[in-house]
């Protein structure tokens, strides 16, 4: 499957308006050979955009007005994509082309990640042929269940 992706040093912000404008749970981040990185969830770009106060006292939220809540993606500006990626994120799952369904699923459980992304292994560096989103996953397996 298609699937965007970035890299390391990709501005963070353009990162966000790719993972907005394609509704995407996460994005597969490539280091500078182009193999799997590691995956940044949308919700850790939103994590970086709420000021600090405001998560550790929601109720600080309510007193925000929306002209300056506007304004919440000017903490991307200026950062990259690896900027943003939580220092204890595990390294994305891999799985080789031929793996079963059941292989990939058990890999995205294990890790808790949306996304798994498919290698090349035998190719130098491993060549990323795609993404299996967990969606997509759920869908296949829907199907087999009809």
């Amino acid at each position: 499957m298609e699937y965007e992706t970035v890299g390391l040093d990709s501005d963070a912000l353009d990162a966000a308006r790719l993972m907005a404008e394609h509704r995407l749970p996460a994005m597969l981040v490539l280091d500078e050979r182009g193999a799997p990185k590691a995956i940044l969830p949308a919700s850790q770009m939103i994590k970086i955009l709420v000021p600090g106060y405001v998560v550790e006292d929601p109720t600080l939220a309510a007193v925000v007005d929306e002209r300056h809540a506007d304004r919440l993606c000017e903490a991307l500006k200026g950062r990259t994509v690896r900027d943003c990626l939580s220092t204890t994120a595990p390294p994305p799952a891999v799985a080789a082309p031929d793996d079963t369904t059941l292989e990939v699923a058990a890999q995205m459980a294990q890790v808790r990640s949306p996304l798994v992304a498919v290698v090349d292994k035998d190719a130098p560096g491993g060549r990323l042929l795609g993404v299996i989103t967990a969606s997509h996953l759920l869908e296949r397996l829907l199907a087999a269940a009809t």
